[in-house]
């Protein structure tokens, strides 16, 4: 029976969010002084006041952009080994590790950007579907490369990647109302399930 597993990532498979984490690993100076000039934003966040994706490119971009893809893409592989295994939910790592990789696909599937989160979806031998950061000459310019990976998005990316494949059956795992779509979707869809 052929399977595919779409694992959510921050708060599903990890015990944090990882956006935080990785932009204070980043730059804590500069984390901690943007992270003040946006707590009007993510009031209005919380408020629903605000747009989701546009306050995610502010802080992001605030931290990130100008940065050159070498220096991204190397911090993102100390920020993994920094942090995996101990940031990865335990019964969430006995899970993956126990996949039957043969007649299963994984995918990790992300709001979070995928610099940061590709390092843990290639520990996981998963293929990643997440926010995609845009760089141009090998530079950050502080966008996105079409929408943020959450809600629908999630859904549409993966429907997207699986074009022309069959399963059997498709289980999803989340622990937010950005997983929804994709529970919903899936042959079996688990909230919260290694929590």
């Amino acid at each position: 029976m052929k399977k595919l597993y779409c694992f959510d990532f921050d708060g599903t498979l990890t015990y944090k969010d990882t956006m935080f984490m990785y932009l204070r690993f980043y730059d804590p100076v500069k984390f901690r002084l943007q992270f003040l000039k946006h707590i009007p934003l993510f009031v209005l966040l919380k408020l629903k006041l605000a747009d989701t994706e546009k306050v995610k490119k502010s802080f992001i971009g605030s931290i990130l952009k100008g940065q050159t893809q070498e220096k991204i893409e190397k911090k993102s592989r100390q920020f993994f080994e920094h942090c995996y295994p101990k940031i990865i939910r335990e019964n969430a790592l006995d899970f993956i590790h126990n996949i039957d990789r043969e007649n299963t696909e994984s995918f990790l599937v992300t709001a979070s950007l995928d610099i940061w989160a590709k390092p843990f979806a290639e520990a996981f031998q998963m293929q990643l579907v997440a926010t995609k950061a845009e760089f141009k000459n090998g530079i950050f310019t502080g966008n996105f490369i079409g929408r943020n990976c959450n809600g629908k998005e999630k859904l549409i990316r993966i429907q997207a990647e699986i074009i022309n494949r069959k399963y059997d059956k498709i289980i999803a795992f989340g622990d937010t109302s950005g997983d929804r779509p994709m529970l919903q979707w899936a042959n079996e869809g688990h909230y919260q399930f290694f929590h």
